[in-house]
């Protein structure tokens, strides 16, 4: 069973750059490919981005997040990162990191295809 905690979430300018960590604990981490989602109040949960167990192949979703946000991991420190500069007030939304097993180069971007989630970290972006 893997556990997730993100952290980082918070209250921002338009603008502004904020980092998002997802630490996993109960799993050999390097071996999940994990993605960050959002969701906003009345809307669905999206994918933001993606990344490979190897960390070798990464996604984002055109143009919403494309050339603001990056994804990388640590499989050293058993976390996933997601780096958000220029942020917008429609970027206002929780954000969840979510993994899934599998080695290799694959990634995944379906709400249906990952196992396990974490709990949320709130990011508020005031124009």
């Amino acid at each position: 069973q893997v556990q997730l905690v993100e952290s980082g979430g918070g209250l921002v300018q338009a603008g502004d750059s904020l980092r998002l960590s997802c630490a996993a604990s109960g799993g050999t981490f390097s071996n999940y490919p994990m993605g960050w989602f959002r969701q906003a109040p009345g809307k669905e949960r999206d994918i933001v981005a993606a990344i490979s167990s190897n960390g070798r192949v990464t996604y984002y979703p055109p143009e919403s997040v494309k050339g603001r946000f990056t994804i990388s991991r640590d499989n050293a420190k058993n976390t996933v990162y997601l780096q958000m500069n220029n942020l917008k007030a429609e970027d206002t939304a929780v954000y969840y990191c979510a993994a899934r097993y599998y080695i290799g180069d694959g990634y995944y971007t379906g709400l249906n295809e990952y196992h396990y989630w974490g709990q949320g970290t709130q990011v508020t972006v005031s124009s």
